[in-house]
């Protein structure tokens, strides 16, 4: 698997630090927030739907259990 959930929060930190960075200021800083916003809608939706992957997966077991990792879907590795 190319990306996983995994990368995505390595992409979501990297986009705090870059937030953090007190050097970065101005036009820079408000291209910075627009990315940052960006970032956050598709990450949302990443996770909205890997919520539902799993939900799905659990609806499959039929009996409401635990995913095992053996089930585990694979876009829920990280």
């Amino acid at each position: 698997m190319k990306n996983t959930l995994g990368d995505l929060n390595n992409h979501l930190f990297a986009q705090l630090e870059r937030l953090s960075d007190e050097d970065v200021i101005g036009e820079a800083l408000t291209e910075e927030i627009k990315r940052a916003e960006a970032v956050s809608k598709i990450a949302s939706q990443v996770i909205a739907n890997g919520n539902l992957v799993l939900k799905a997966q659990v609806a499959y077991n039929g009996d409401g259990r635990t995913v095992v990792e053996k089930d585990k879907p694979k876009m829920l590795e990280g």
